[in-house]
């Protein structure tokens, strides 16, 4: 890149007052200080990244006011006096009777959290998973049942976030036997990180489906789902080649053994965001919540917002599934093996399902697994400890759900500050595990204790087979 290169892609990514106008800032100081903050921390971070990230921060500021660049930025929009501008709702005085499970696991923060949800007009049914913890809207790990409504937030803004494995019929050994070559597949095939784009770009279908003519916001974000097809995120997204463990009585009619898998974690990556944050606004500015609940605005599902959302999230999970497909055929590829059976489920979305006395409701699972009377999921663990094939009990008290993982039990920064690289790095080669990438704040300390999350879910799920991670790829390698 010459200079002139460089310095006009510098310019480009330089924000305007009018830039932050299409995503609601109207303030005078917010929008200067929006400014100031992308110049100074985020100079090398593109315009629409960058309102990106503003446009969540304006959204729900509250969970951005101990970010070490954002807080500023956070505490203005969170105290700064708004009128409603659509119709005004007061939260039930006490929630609804919900099931906790796992609840020595899950902090009061958490559930108080998710008293606020079941205090929602439109809440019917709700239940906690044993892996739960704070996040945007829901709590990670929340289930909640409202009807004729959808809530963006209690989706999330990763929608159709989800897990797939991957079952080839080989033997474990293979991935000792080609360490180096299964390396660099992960190197080469898979693509991580915000923003991250592929050099090619994949074909697939669900680019040319009719919504991203037809639907506004969609027609926006199709070039940028375009260019990450096939891609991951941050964070705790991860591909990982190892080895699935097998009984006699198996669901894949397999005999007994250790074969080698190949499983992923990741969404709809800068689609599902930007569906996320535009349908947020609007919820926030038709549906007027206290503010300690605004983030849980919802979408009435007979609105024409309301079914261009629900148009739009089904997109976004097929595109998130699609971003599975193609990471499983490249890495298959890669490694010249065929699969013989694939696991996959969402968390991040929101299902019509009918319950036991008739009703239709709108199932939101944030961070949470189906978990019908035999359905299929898959639940990991953390870059070290085994994960588990699970098959559904049907558990009307979960709203048929379960984990989806074994949850954090610290915060980012609380992690940074208790453990180092080499201790991480260590513990990896103890247990024979090859991790690319990765940050410390990914590190299994941070996680819950698996077998405890198992063991408080035994009503939910029954497990059918186990996954150990040998090698793993994560952002930052």
């Amino acid at each position: 890149m010459d200079l002139a290169e460089h310095m006009y892609i510098m310019d480009n990514s330089k924000l305007k007052g009018k830039d932050l106008n299409k995503i609601n800032f109207t303030s005078d100081q917010a929008k200067s200080m929006a400014i100031d903050i992308m110049s100074k921390y985020f100079k090398h971070t593109d315009k629409e990244e960058k309102l990106t990230l503003l446009e969540q921060v304006f959204i729900n500021p509250e969970a951005y006011l101990e970010h070490p660049q954002l807080s500023r930025l956070a505490k203005v929009l969170f105290e700064s006096p708004e009128e409603p501008q659509g119709t005004s709702y007061a939260l039930n005085a006490l929630p609804e009777d919900y099931k906790i499970f796992g609840k020595q696991f899950i902090t009061e923060n958490t559930i108080k959290q998710m008293d606020t949800a079941m205090r929602l007009p439109i809440t019917v049914k709700g239940a906690l998973m044993p892996d739960a913890h704070s996040g945007y809207g829901l709590p990670i790990g929340g289930v909640l049942a409202t009807e004729n409504a959808v809530i963006p937030f209690g989706v999330g803004l990763d929608i159709g976030c989800r897990m797939s494995l991957s079952l080839y019929d080989v033997p474990a050994d293979f991935i000792k036997h080609n360490h180096y070559q299964v390396k660099i597949a992960l190197k080469e095939q898979t693509h991580f990180g915000i923003g991250t784009k592929q050099d090619t770009y994949e074909a697939h279908e669900v680019l040319d489906r009719p919504e991203f003519r037809e639907i506004g916001i969609l027609k926006k974000l199709h070039g940028k789902a375009k260019s990450q097809i096939g891609t991951s995120g941050s964070g705790n997204h991860f591909v990982e080649v190892g080895v699935v463990e097998l009984d006699e009585q198996n669901k894949f009619q397999m005999p007994a053994g250790q074969y080698v898998g190949i499983l992923a974690h990741s969404g709809s990556r800068g689609l599902g965001a930007g569906i996320a944050n535009h349908y947020t606004s609007i919820a926030i500015e038709k549906c007027w919540l206290p503010q300690g609940a605004k983030h849980l605005a919802w979408l009435d599902l007979d609105s024409e917002e309301g079914q261009e959302y629900w148009l739009a999230m089904n997109l976004a999970g097929d595109y998130a599934k699609a971003c599975h497909d193609v990471i499983h055929r490249k890495m298959a590829k890669a490694l010249g093996i065929r699969p013989v059976a694939k696991v996959e489920n969402h968390h991040n979305f929101a299902w019509k399902e009918k319950q036991p006395d008739g009703r239709e409701l709108i199932v939101h699972r944030k961070g949470a697994t189906p978990a019908q009377e035999g359905v299929l999921g898959i639940i990991p663990a953390n870059m070290c400890d085994p994960g588990y094939i699970v098959s559904g009990k049907g558990n009307d008290f979960s709203l048929n759900s379960a984990s989806h993982g074994a949850g954090r039990k610290m915060s980012r920064n609380m992690v940074k500050q208790s453990i180092t690289g080499s201790e991480v790095q260590k513990q990896l080669r103890q247990m024979g595990i090859t991790l690319i990438g990765g940050g410390i704040d990914e590190a299994p300390l941070a996680y819950k204790n698996m077998e405890e999350v198992m063991n408080s879910q035994k009503d939910l799920v029954k497990i059918e087979g186990t996954f150990y991670p040998k090698i793993v790829r994560m952002d930052r390698g």
